[in-house]
């Protein structure tokens, strides 16, 4: 009889993934993401723990939309003051200060709300020019599940 494997925190070992947001649509490229920062593309998933790899993202500013969600979609905050509920579209955020958060907050809504979804969110690096302070871990450039399977794994 088989058991179920399921992974200690000691076998986990993260990767680093670089993916280029120029010209991709937000929806989809957030679905990616949060698969690739959970971990569920590798064989070792195991839902408790944080198995997944860290991805940085780079060329958030070009990020496409499909639609009229550039005016259309709105993100709402309230300053918890009377009257204080601030409204931003789409257009405003890629356009403004931080046009990372537009993709951070797509990504956010599509991972765990609790302690392991948080967790997994420090595992995210989102730049809005094409360049990224991270050489140092020798991130690959990601081009899909399918490209996992053609890569000999390093040794174990």
């Amino acid at each position: 009889m088989m058991k179920t494997y399921s992974a200690k925190a000691a076998d986990l070992q993260p990767k680093w993934y670089v993916i280029d947001a120029e010209g991709q649509v937000l929806g989809r490229l957030a679905s990616q993401i949060a698969q690739i920062l959970r971990g569920k593309h590798k064989p070792t998933f195991t839902p408790h723990l944080p198995c997944g790899d860290f991805v940085i993202v780079i060329n958030a500013d070009k990020i496409a939309v499909t639609g009229n969600r550039l005016d259309q979609k709105v993100y709402y905050r309230h300053s918890q003051y009377p009257g204080g509920l601030k409204k931003t579209t789409l257009r405003q955020t890629l356009g403004g200060k931080f046009p990372e958060r537009a993709l951070k907050h797509a990504v956010r809504g599509m991972v765990m709300h609790n302690r392991l979804g948080a967790d997994l969110m420090g595992h995210l690096k989102i730049y809005a020019g094409p360049n990224h302070p991270h050489e140092a871990q020798k991130p690959v450039v990601w081009t899909g599940p399918e490209a996992l399977l053609k890569q000999p794994d390093e040794a174990k």
